[in-house]
């Protein structure tokens, strides 16, 4: 059993793409945080920060099961 090369090539990608959309997503939270409520601006931080770690192990596991075989 082989390594699924399309999964790679998309995890690959992904690891670069990632950073971006984290400061693009960061640059937007920072410029809109002032202006919602406090609930939201919780809720705001709360969801990009688990988002971000989810996203990261997300790809950690990718790369170690893809390349593992397993």
């Amino acid at each position: 059993v082989l390594a699924s090369l399309p999964l790679q090539m998309m995890l690959y990608f992904n690891v670069y793409y990632f950073p971006v959309w984290c400061l693009a997503e960061g640059m937007m939270l920072q410029l809109k945080y002032h202006l919602l409520p406090q609930h939201y601006q919780f809720l705001l931080a709360a969801a990009f920060l688990i988002l971000s770690l989810a996203e990261g192990c997300r790809l950690y596991l990718g790369y170690v099961g893809n390349l593992q075989e397993k």
